[in-house]
């Protein structure tokens, strides 16, 4: 599910077929909504991605949206779950091989 910011509630539905991906807006400070169902789902089935050249991050609001700055998803991530960055890359990178078959 591409940029995913719907409700935990629909993501349950669908999470044995679909990976979520998590975009810059986990990183808006009035992203409740978005923060609850990252908080819910589980993180073996969270994507990171910035949806660039939009949905640019905190803290690049306002200029384009880079690639590079995956980074600060995977740390709002990292704040949201109480997980160590080190495995947020781990296992959202083992997800990403999976999704795309790369494995």
């Amino acid at each position: 599910m591409y940029s995913y910011s719907g409700s935990y509630e629909f993501a349950k539905n669908l999470m044995d077929r679909f990976y979520f991906s998590i975009s810059g807006p986990v990183t808006f400070k009035n992203a409740k909504n978005v923060k609850e169902m990252v908080k819910e789902l589980p993180i073996e089935r969270i994507l990171v991605e910035t949806d660039s050249p939009y949905l640019t991050l905190v803290p690049y609001r306002g200029k384009r949206n880079e690639p590079v700055y995956v980074e600060y998803v995977a740390r709002e991530i990292v704040k949201i779950k109480n997980l160590e960055y080190e495995k947020v890359v781990e296992i959202t990178n083992k997800n990403s091989k999976k999704a795309f078959e790369l494995e």
